[in-house]
Parts: structure tokens; sequence; C-alpha cells
């Protein structure tokens, strides 16, 4: 989508440029309006898309329909944390404390990892279970800064898993949107990231592009 509008905005400075010694400077030239118009497309296009690149693992928490979705992947370098135990879990969430967990929906096998650095909480929200999940299972405590990982788990190995909760938005789960990062080092594996920032619906974003649009026609 970006390289259509700069391959817009370029054509649209090229037909500027060859016009403009021909017309009036005190009058309003429509190539220059234009050309503000593609430029103030491609920063909002610019805006909207693009999101900051983290390494690690990163958890992309969105709304899909009528279901909230989460997918994770990545890779975790264990070194800088230190072992607890083994245990289990399932893919469930707890804004309240900063937890979740990204995966199957059945009981998965898990190794317990401390301690991270970062937020303790992403929400208001109580504890809910994914109604289906895959892949890895995943997880943090940040009220805790525990970070769990496959049993067996080989340190900077991909990780890659997904978990849907059915008809759930992001109030009814209690989630505040925003990015949210735990730390344990200064490698570039060294993070367990959840972005939970939710994407305008197309009503409001074309809203915002007809008002944005409308003060650069004048």
């Amino acid at each position: 989508m970006l390289t259509l509008i700069h391959s817009a905005l370029a054509e649209h400075m090229l037909v500027f440029s060859r016009r403009s010694k021909a017309n009036n400077p005190m009058k309003t030239n429509p190539s220059l309006r234009t050309v503000k118009i593609a430029t103030l497309a491609v920063v909002i296009a610019w805006g909207l898309f693009v999101r900051p690149a983290q390494a690690g693992y990163i958890v992309t928490l969105q709304q899909v329909g009528s279901n909230v979705v989460a997918t994770g992947s990545g890779a975790i370098d264990l070194t800088g944390l230190s072992f607890f135990s083994p245990g289990g879990g399932v893919a469930e969430m707890q804004p309240i404390t900063a937890s979740i967990f990204t995966g199957p929906a059945s009981a998965q096998p898990l190794d317990m990892y401390g301690q991270a650095s970062g937020p303790t909480s992403f929400g208001i929200g109580g504890g809910r279970f994914a109604n289906s999940g895959s892949g890895d299972l995943v997880g943090i405590e940040g009220i805790v800064g525990f970070i769990f990982v496959p049993q067996g788990y080989v340190s900077g190995s991909p990780l890659s898993d997904s978990a849907t909760y059915n008809s759930a938005t992001f109030s009814s789960l209690g989630v505040t949107p925003g990015i949210y990062e735990w730390t344990w080092g200064t490698g570039v594996n060294q993070n367990f990231t959840l972005d939970a920032v939710a994407a305008p619906d197309s009503g409001s974003t074309l809203a915002l592009l007809a008002i944005a649009l409308g003060g650069y026609l004048v």
C-alpha cells in the first residue's frame, strides 16, 4: 500500500514541477494541492500501518471479527534467567497480573524461569481461558517476572503459537491497549513483548483522512 502511495506522490510532484513555471504564483496551484494531499496520505498511512520492530518473542493481540486472537512468534534467550521448576499450563490471560499464555488450550508441560522486569499489569481483567489454540505454549506472569517456555526448550530456538478467545473484545477481557515489554538483559532475544494496540476501525480511519484532507483543500 505504501509503495503505491509513494508512486502516486512521485508522479504528482513531477507534474507540479513541469507546470509550476507557467502558473501565476499568486494563485492556488491545483498540482500543489494534489501534492499536499498525497503527502498527507503517506503520513497517515505510515502512522496506521507501521509498528516499531522488536526482537525476541512477541505476542500480538488483536480483534478478529467477534473474537480476540493472540499470535506469538520469535525466540527467547534464556541467558540471564534462572531455572525455577517444571510445571504446566494452558492458553489463558489475566491482564490484572500481566499474565498471558499463548498456545494450545489443553494442558502442556512447561519450564519456569525468572526473573524478568517490566509491567505488572496490562489491564484490569481477571482470568479467562482461551477457547482454542495451537503451537508452542509460551507465557509470562509479569507481576512476579516469571517466563514460561515449553519443557526442554533450547535457548534461542524459534517459537510460534496462537490462541483464540471466542466472543470477546479488549473491553470484555479487561485489556488496556498498549505495547508492554519485559526484559532480563540487553541481548537481541532477551525480551518478551505484548503488542495489544487496537487498530482503528475502517470508519474512524476514513473519517480521520477526510477531516485532514478537508483542511488541506483550502
